[in-house]
């Protein structure tokens, strides 16, 4: 085997006189027939040894040394950028360029073969550069995410799209290098096929799009509580990827909702809630009508005791005593004129009570109303908004609200409606 020194090769370059001296000491020693065979196998095999040298220094020496440097520093990045593997694939560079230097030496006919070789190596390469971009993109996504700008924000899908991108540029030039075609040929080229790559990468590319408009819209964020009923998810966003949404229920099951489905049906999203400061309350009483009646004096007299209705009986007593004398209106019928009830009187003790509650939100709406009554009775429907978010903080509030006033209405002789039960009947026999 004759080897050429073009100046192209450092490794040829490197061995090309070492190779030759070797060929001609065979030579002189009988074996010129054999002579070229067995330069060529010590060529490939040294070759194949630097290679395997390259890769068990950059992972078994430098490797180990960039991991311990990371992790006695102070600083948090470069324990990123162990754990997102970028300098792991970075060493398996090492042999690939070993291998692209040295394929003249490991084919002796500098022809079709050793291009196709070389493409080969190239390919492998390009591959390996590919990996190490995606690492390094992984080590962004996870440094965004500890970043309080960010930590609201879905990275994680829109790393994902960058990812897609790079992979799939990446393959169109690797796909290149290997048949000897530009990149952009082969994207003209892919039009014929764009039906076929539409259906199999279907769910990324609908991912992609309502990854966008879910950024842009910033309609969810990692830790909002959303409620998408079609897919059974009712909690908090844990992961928003490029193809799923991840849900942590409240009994502590996961959902996974495709991303798109957030963009194409409805759901739910109750931070708007969360950043109000304050959750709705929105429950009624039924009232028993048969215990609805005008006040009389001895009802009178004992509700002027309640400390926090004191002041509004006094004030309704003079409007109703001032526009029944105005009006001239005939007292001793109770049709005549206006005379307070004890419905109304609840009403207004309900409204003043929760007005001095220490948990009500007082710049919200509050309504306290009366709806109309049916069969089951009349419902007094309470609407406010709790200063308390959280669950089961709101939920106690909520119940201690209207223990109070169940435990309050026979103050005002009224009675709560509920359907007859059997003990009920019993009772009457």
């Amino acid at each position: 085997m004759g080897v050429q020194k073009n100046g192209k090769e450092p490794l040829q370059d490197l061995l090309g006189d070492h190779l030759s001296q070797l060929q001609d000491l065979l030579a002189s020693l009988g074996l010129g027939e054999i002579s070229t065979s067995l330069v060529w196998a010590l060529a490939a095999m040294a070759v194949v040894g630097l290679a395997w040298l390259a890769a068990f220094v950059s992972r078994r020496v430098l490797l180990r040394a960039v991991k311990g440097l990371a992790t006695r520093t102070e600083i948090s990045w470069d324990d990123r950028l162990v754990e997102a593997k970028v300098f792991e694939r970075l060493a398996s560079l090492a042999p690939v360029v070993v291998l692209y230097l040295g394929a003249p030496l490991l084919i002796p006919d500098a022809g079709s073969l050793l291009e196709g070789l070389q493409r080969v190596i190239l390919a492998l390469g390009l591959l390996v550069g590919i990996r190490v971009i995606d690492a390094l993109l992984s080590f962004l996504s996870s440094i965004a995410q500890e970043s309080a700008a960010f930590r609201d924000k879905p990275v994680r899908s829109t790393v994902q799209v960058f990812k897609l991108l790079v992979w799939m540029f990446g393959m169109i030039v690797l796909i290149g290098v290997l048949i000897g075609k530009s990149p952009v040929a082969l994207l003209a080229g892919l039009g014929a096929l764009s039906a076929v790559l539409l259906l199999v990468f279907k769910d990324p590319i609908m991912g992609l799009v309502a990854s966008v408009q879910i950024g842009a819209l910033d309609l969810v964020r990692k830790g909002d509580w959303i409620e998408v009923p079609q897919y059974g998810a009712d909690g908090d966003v844990e992961e928003i990827s490029l193809t799923t949404i991840k849900v942590r229920n409240w009994d502590k099951t996961v959902s996974t909702i495709p991303t798109y489905a957030l963009v194409s049906d409805s759901f739910r999203n109750w931070r708007g809630m969360t950043e109000s400061g304050g959750r709705r309350i929105k429950r009624s009483l039924r009232l028993d009508l048969s215990s609805i009646h005008f006040l009389q004096s001895e009802e009178r007299q004992r509700l002027e005791k309640i400390q926090v209705l004191a002041p509004f009986l006094k004030e309704r007593d003079a409007e109703i005593e001032a526009y029944n004398q105005t009006s001239g209106a005939d007292v001793l019928s109770p049709a005549n004129g206006r005379r307070m009830t004890n419905v109304g009187t609840f009403r207004a003790y309900m409204e003043l009570w929760l007005r001095s509650h220490p948990e009500v939100h007082d710049d919200m709406t509050f309504l306290v109303r009366q709806l109309p009554s049916d069969e089951f009775g009349l419902p007094i429907e309470v609407y406010f908004f709790s200063r308390e978010q959280r669950w089961a903080v709101y939920e106690s509030i909520m119940s201690d609200i209207f223990d109070h006033f169940f435990a309050v209405l026979p103050e005002f002789g009224l009675r709560s409606y509920q359907r007859p039960a059997g003990s009920d009947f019993q009772s009457s026999e």
